[in-house]
């Protein structure tokens, strides 16, 4: 059994043929198929499909099997980003991202669960239903039966369940103001957000295409990084996207952070923060500072504006995003013919939930002429001042930096948490609307949004309910290498525990 192997350990089993391509496929299939009460998957590869291609056997990532969140384009899969919408669209293209993993011999799987378009932070809006945390089963089959489950977060909670359960080795989600830091941090599963324009966005279904960003879930720090490395760098379909990458990045196996400054955001402290995520957060600052790091708070004094900014300049991208489908041209078409208009009104009804046609609605009023220089120049306005704090705190005066450039700013990471709690329990979850809840998950993670630098979510304890619970290391642009070795010492000193012991056949 493979599947909670790492890369690096499947690559070295296969070149030793002590484990074969199929084993690892029929594996991973296998654990799909015991855990499809999470609803995590929405479709999946036949397990007679073609395996990788042998010429690809010495990379890394040779045989190895991921999944794809069902908003990213797949000539072998359809792509419904879990929308009535999409229902019935199948691409006649692979995302970018989807053809280097190709290229590098990685398997695809399937296509995971999300909120409908990626509006969501719970990703219990789908029309495939909600994705369930896998840490409940753990959690119920310890107390009495109980219908009740927890959230994975979202909007990317089925990527996180596949990897956290072990049916993928590592998966792709997006990440918009959380939407994969989010889910890592309540599922136990690494999360990177890079830098925005790290990761080629062609072939991905935009919701707000300045702050959308692939991102990369893997159950450690080193699987991440291998990852990354592979799909990273520009892509001439993409106007974005930028020629970056950092060769094969090292693995970070010292301990020591001797020379490292760690900020610790004061701004973090934020109403509704649960006592273990505090107690989880200072234990983390006191680790890395035992292993040479510098500690101190900083200040980033314009985020406390940034979730209102962040929903403004959403919903406004939403609304020019989702105009496209009208059922003209494309998306799901209704069945009556009395005028274009009515069809396109109906379509759009019974095309989209709630959650997305008030999310239009919101951004066609902040763009409203009499409303633009009120809601949404101002919000542009605010993202600038946002920018400006980052830079200031990491001593970086543009968004490239150069190799060269010697930062000379109060820290190089920043170490802050993800959400506010453990996840919620669903019942409690949903009796807030989607805006509150957005308002209340993001209200960590939408800033590195809005400024496009990289953040890592690491797993690092577990609650008093024994839940996971996250942390976020985030840093200037382009320097992940240095987020990636804060995240593997973190890493080494949570020594976080996997899921493996809820199945019955536990990996060697």
């Amino acid at each position: 059994m493979s599947n909670f192997l790492s890369i690096r350990t499947i690559n070295q089993l296969i070149l030793r043929n002590k484990l074969s391509p199929n084993e690892v496929l029929e594996s991973a299939l296998n654990r799909v198929e015991e855990i499809h009460h999470l609803n995590a998957f929405v479709s999946l590869r036949k397990a007679d499909s073609t395996s990788p291609c042998s010429t690809h056997r010495n990379n890394l990532l040779y045989s190895v099997p991921y999944a794809l969140k069902d908003n990213y384009s797949s000539n072998d899969f359809s792509t419904t980003c879990a929308s009535q919408m999409l229902d019935r669209y199948k691409p006649i293209y692979d995302s970018t991202v989807l053809g280097k993993l190709a290229n590098d011999g990685a398997f695809i799987i399937g296509k995971t669960n999300m909120d409908e378009f990626g509006m969501g932070s719970g990703s219990v809006d789908s029309i495939y239903q909600p994705v369930k945390n896998p840490w409940t089963t753990l959690i119920f089959r310890q107390q009495s039966c109980s219908d009740d489950w927890n959230i994975t977060g979202g909007s990317s909670g089925g990527s996180a369940v596949a990897v956290a359960t072990g049916a993928c080795t590592f998966a792709l989600g997006s990440d918009t103001g959380g939407s994969v830091r989010n889910p890592a941090s309540y599922c136990g599963v690494v999360g990177l957000k890079p830098t925005y324009g790290t990761l080629s966005r062609h072939g991905l279904i935009p919701l707000v295409n300045s702050m959308d960003c692939p991102s990369i879930f893997a159950r450690t720090v080193d699987d991440v990084a291998i990852v990354l490395d592979a799909i990273a760098g520009k892509d001439e379909m993409d106007s974005t996207s930028v020629d970056r990458r950092w060769g094969e990045l090292p693995r970070f196996d010292t301990d020591s952070l001797r020379g490292c400054r760690i900020g610790i955001p004061k701004e973090c402290v934020v109403s509704g923060m649960t006592a273990d995520v505090i107690d989880t957060w200072r234990w983390a600052a006191d680790q890395l500072e035992n292993a040479g790091a510098e500690v101190l708070e900083v200040s980033l004094p314009h985020m406390r504006y940034s979730i209102v900014c962040y929903h403004v300049l959403c919903a406004a991208e939403v609304a020019s995003n989702m105009a496209r489908f009208d059922g003209l041209k494309y998306g799901h078409r209704c069945d009556i013919k009395e005028s274009s208009d009515a069809m396109m009104a109906l379509s759009r009804k019974e095309g989209f939930n709630d959650t997305v046609r008030s999310r239009i609605l919101a951004g066609n009023y902040f763009l409203l002429n009499e409303n633009r220089k009120r809601y949404f120049e101002q919000a542009q306005k605010v993202r600038r001042l946002i920018c400006d704090d980052y830079n200031k705190v990491f001593g970086t005066n543009s968004y490239v930096k150069d190799a060269d450039n010697q930062r000379n700013g109060v820290c190089d990471v920043l170490l802050s948490p993800t959400v506010l709690s453990d996840a919620p329990l669903y019942s409690d979850f949903i009796r807030e609307d989607n805006r509150t809840r957005s308002a209340e998950q993001d209200v960590l993670t939408q800033s590195a949004n809005i400024a496009g630098i990289p953040a890592i979510v690491v797993p690092t304890k577990l609650s008093s309910n024994k839940l996971p619970i996250g942390l976020q290391i985030s840093g200037s642009h382009f320097c992940e290498p240095e987020i990636l070795k804060v995240a593997s010492c973190l890493e080494k000193l949570s020594n976080f525990p996997t899921l493996a012991s809820l199945f019955s056949t536990v990996p060697g």
